[in-house]
């Protein structure tokens, strides 16, 4: 669809194209941007109807979550400690979107600091789920997510620490892509859990993650935990290869208590397809799956405590009423700048990296980490894909776990084990409950997008889940 539309728009007016998308949104009720960059993308608009330039994204609008830098655009995290904040320079994805001739269209609400299932902590109110106004749109890249599938952006850029591109791709019933950790420049994503995140693209299909995954991917020397191996590929070369002959493994720990009954339906409706299509499935075994949930929240947390220590809103960012000693300045900045769910989790990171409990708690989490990351190695070496439901149940109404942290928490039981492990990930379309979209998590080795996006085609060639749109004005 993005390569139909990138001629389409070298056909028509990318200024025609763009003015359409931001009259959507004006009339909008999902709350799915926190920021509009309208007269500098139309302005790049008219300028590229001028004289049209070359690139994979040539004149194609995007959309961007607020915890990517983007420079010259409010950014905030979706927080109120970073209100006002501007970065003087442009994260590594957005740097290769503009080479290639994107258009930036703002940035999308989400979880304060991507801490979230549901896109309920953001300091700028939840985005609705477009499916239904009254259900969450999933977290952290809610805002992602919805303005893909209710079209008011073609595309989008999410991140994903611990299911935040595969959650609100399940509930919206778009594709989200988590690449393997590596693949995508973290340079210029405002750090959550340095040791989990990775920037993935949410589109309508897996065609799309394909186009934007050869646009973002790639080595960058400023980045730290990038990989060498993450060399510039061609990403859609091959997805038309299908999944004959292939070997798809199904984890016994990804079913049973706590998945809906119609998403367990659905999942094994898809094993099915992909079985009609050639490829063959056994059941396979991830026993430290039960230790996945609370290894990842003491790391991300722990992690959390320290990358959120530097917002002190002395430098950038929120700076209310006169200046008193440093700790009582510094105290009533963050008291007041961080929401509930980022006080919660810098205090329990704290308190899980403090003298005398760091080897009880983190190390642990650490050693459980390798296990867990183990255990995916032995069943990618006999399988090729595992398959599994990205969430255990579909959206949920807005208010009715918020106020449940632990309830919350158990909902990235599918997701979470991914990010510990490092491996790629996507959620695709693969049916509805009770209107009500559903996600199919198919799981990768390390590098091996293609193989996971040949897959994902494969199974949307022949279903039309990811057609159906949601009725939204």
């Amino acid at each position: 669809m993005l390569a139909q539309l990138r001629e389409q728009i070298l056909a028509g007016s990318a200024e025609e194209y763009l003015s359409r998308l931001f009259d959507r949104i004006d009339r909008s009720k999902l709350n799915a941007f926190t920021t509009l960059d309208r007269e500098n993308a139309l302005g790049q608009a008219r300028e590229f109807d001028r004289s049209p330039r070359k690139g994979l994204m040539a004149g194609i609008p995007i959309a961007i979550k607020d915890g990517i830098s983007t420079m010259g655009i409010e950014t905030t995290c979706s927080s109120r400690i970073l209100k006002g904040y501007i970065p003087p320079y442009d994260a590594h994805v957005i740097e290769r979107l503009k080479a290639e001739g994107a258009i930036i269209m703002g940035k999308t609400n989400m979880d304060e600091f991507a801490m979230g299932t549901s896109t309920e902590t953001s300091a700028f109110g939840p985005t609705r789920n477009p499916w239904d106004l009254q259900r969450v749109p999933g977290g952290s890249s809610g805002g992602s997510a919805a303005c893909v599938a209710a079209g008011e952006a073609p595309c989008s850029l999410g991140s994903d620490t611990g299911g935040s591109v595969r959650c609100p791709a399940s509930f919206c019933g778009v594709v989200g892509l988590k690449p393997t950790y590596g693949l995508v420049s973290r340079y210029g994503l405002i750090a959550y859990a340095n040791s989990l995140e990775q920037i993935g693209p949410i589109t309508r299909t897996a065609e799309d993650s394909a186009f934007l995954l050869d646009v973002i991917a790639g080595h960058d020397p400023r980045d730290s935990t990038s990989a060498p191996a993450a060399a510039k590929g061609r990403y859609l070369d091959g997805l038309d290869g299908g999944v004959k002959d292939l070997l798809i493994g199904v984890p016994d720990e990804y079913f049973g208590e706590g998945v809906d009954p119609m998403v367990e339906k659905a999942v094994w409706d898809s094993v099915s397809v992909l079985e009609g299509l050639g490829a063959t499935w056994q059941r396979v075994s991830l026993p430290h799956t039960r230790y996945a949930l609370a290894t990842y929240y003491i790391i991300a947390m722990s992690e959390c405590s320290s990358n959120l220590a530097r917002f002190d809103g002395l430098r950038y960012g929120r700076r209310p009423g006169d200046d008193k000693d440093w700790h009582t300045t510094f105290s009533e900045i963050r008291s007041a700048g961080f929401g509930p769910e980022a006080k919660r989790r810098i205090l329990l990171g704290t308190y899980a990296l403090s003298a005398g409990y760091y080897g009880r708690y983190y190390l642990k989490a650490l050693q459980v980490r390798t296990l867990i990351k183990q255990d995916f190695e032995r069943a990618l070496e006999k399988v090729d894909l595992l398959a599994s439901a990205t969430m255990p149940f579909p959206a949920f109404r807005i208010g009715e776990r918020i106020s449940d942290p632990l309830s919350l928490y158990m909902a990235d039981i599918f997701t979470v084990p991914v990010n510990l492990a490092g491996v790629p990930a996507i959620s695709i379309p693969c049916g509805f409950a009770d209107g009500l979209p559903i996600g199919l998590q198919l799981i990768g080795r390390p590098f091996q997008e293609s193989l996971l996006l040949r897959a994902a085609q494969a199974y949307q060639a022949t279903t039309p889940h990811h057609l159906r749109t949601p009725e939204v004005a």
